[in-house]
């Protein structure tokens, strides 16, 4: 029995996992789950969290914080490190050559959008082409209005008389009158024609107006519609913007939402800002953060979760470490670690 049990726990030492002194981990520059912490140092959710694990496993780690998401997913594909940690999406075509721990933050995809760009204006709805046109067309009726009333009644009465540069806002003034007061009763017209050409001009103002109002209303209606982004249905024709080959990218594309594609969060961020893009879709608590530390007020989530993921910890495929990993963080979950540290960050769960 002695010797039995002496092979029991000789075959449990050989698998346990051998750690070297320090474990190499690979990172990306993704606000708040990694980034530097201007001391040389790294911080951040995913950052805190590893370091926890890495204490439950006793290992040391040192840190290779990439350029670009991409290369971090080559180097643990390649086996170049031990593994990886951001905010790494967790989808069945990584799982296909890589191995994830099990899900360490629930998230989702969203629409970052500029606070103008989330309601309706109205100022560019007054000065849009169609109803800057409308509003010539009226002045053009009503200056035609006023020509033929001066035509008609320049000899019957005085406020009618000179030349048509002389009476020409006169008259024009008299038409708008009649067409939004009924016009004066002083200068009611006096000749056959004047009076039954201001019976017409009365009566088909009520038409014109109508026509009129109904434009505008229209224009703006479809102004605020057009420039009203709550949702992924209006990001058509819009410039979007997103991070190549992101999950965000992959739900952009099977939208058949056209997007401009960026290497860095940075390089999007300074495009929105500028007004090159009119919503970015990325990520949803990066884009939070994002708003509420850079974005200063000027830029707000809208919509809900457009696809809930979560994110993972990547290892190489056959991993040793990926069930030392799991078990310390069901462990952290258990003694409350793992809490502790999503409130320093997010607050309340």
């Amino acid at each position: 029995m002695k010797l039995l049990r002496g092979i029991f726990v000789l075959i449990g030492l050989l698998c346990q996992p051998a750690f070297a002194e320090t474990l190499t981990v690979s990172t990306v520059t993704r606000p708040p789950f990694s980034m530097p912490d201007g001391d040389g140092g790294d911080t951040g959710f995913s950052i805190e969290l590893w370091n926890a694990i890495a204490a439950e496993l006793g290992a040391e780690t040192e840190f290779r914080r990439v350029d670009s998401f991409g290369e971090m997913l080559s180097a643990v594909e390649n086996s170049e490190v031990d593994a990886a940690i951001a905010n790494i999406s967790i989808t069945a075509s990584r799982e296909e050559i890589m191995d994830f721990s099990q899900p360490v933050f629930q998230s989702g995809i969203r629409i970052l959008a500029p606070v103008d760009n989330t309601s309706g204006s109205v100022w560019s709805a007054i000065f849009s082409r169609d109803v800057l046109i409308a509003v010539a067309a009226a002045i053009g009726l009503l200056f035609g209005g006023g020509a033929v009333m001066w035509l008609l009644e320049r000899k019957a009465q005085p406020y009618f008389q000179g030349t048509f540069k002389e009476a020409a806002f006169p008259s024009f003034w008299w038409a708008l009158n009649l067409v939004v007061n009924g016009g004066f009763e002083e200068r009611m017209p006096r000749t056959i024609l004047g009076r039954m050409f201001a019976v017409v001009l009365v009566v088909s103002s009520l038409f014109i107006v109508s026509i009129f109002v109904a434009q505008i209303t229209t224009v703006m209606t479809v102004e605020a519609i057009q420039s009203k982004i709550t949702g992924v249905n209006d990001l058509y024709e819009k410039r979007v913007g997103t991070i190549e080959g992101s999950t965000a990218d992959q739900f952009l594309d099977r939208r058949e939402v056209t997007a401009i594609r960026y290497d860095q969060l940075d390089s999007m961020y300074l495009a929105l800002e500028n007004g090159e893009l009119d919503a970015v879709v990325f990520d949803a608590p990066i884009l939070a953060w994002y708003a509420q530390t850079r974005g200063a007020g000027d830029f707000k989530l809208v919509g809900n979760n457009l696809v809930p993921e979560n994110y993972g910890i990547i290892m190489p495929s056959g991993s040793a470490l990926r069930e030392q990993i799991n078990r310390s963080l069901l462990t952290l979950r258990e003694n409350g670690t793992y809490d502790a540290i999503y409130r320093d960050w997010f607050g309340q769960q």
